[in-house]
């Protein structure tokens, strides 16, 4: 006897992520504007204490992953202060920053995720 095959059209698309919830946009609304100053220390303390919640985790990745670049133009622009290119390097740095904290804090109030252009993703 052959068999009857069922040939349905399958979906193979992934759904979409849920959207996050207001206190998870309010969270990574705060960890972006407390990097602004606080550099990697909101995004660190959001990574390690909010593992329960995806929008929040991967926003304090972003922040904190942008923090130690930050971080690290910093002490280059320190080292070729020497020959005076420096200070352009951590103006040009710390103006990045502001636009970029900004723009987060701006992405986490919509509930979307936000990437930095050039920022190395150390922490995955």
């Amino acid at each position: 006897m052959p068999e009857i095959i069922d040939h349905e059209p399958q979906d193979n698309t992934p759904a979409p992520p849920p959207a996050p919830s207001q206190d998870s946009k309010n969270l990574a609304l705060l960890c972006w504007l407390g990097s602004t100053l606080l550099l990697f220390i909101p995004g660190l303390a959001f990574y390690l204490v909010k593992k329960d919640d995806d929008y929040v985790q991967d926003q304090a990745k972003e922040a904190l992953n942008w923090s130690i670049t930050f971080f690290l133009l910093l002490v280059v622009g320190k080292v070729l202060s020497i020959i005076l290119v420096g200070f352009l390097v951590i103006g040009a740095a710390w103006l990045c920053h502001l636009l970029f904290c900004i723009m987060g804090a701006v992405a986490a109030s919509d509930g979307k995720p936000f990437r930095v252009p050039f920022a190395l993703r150390l922490i995955q």
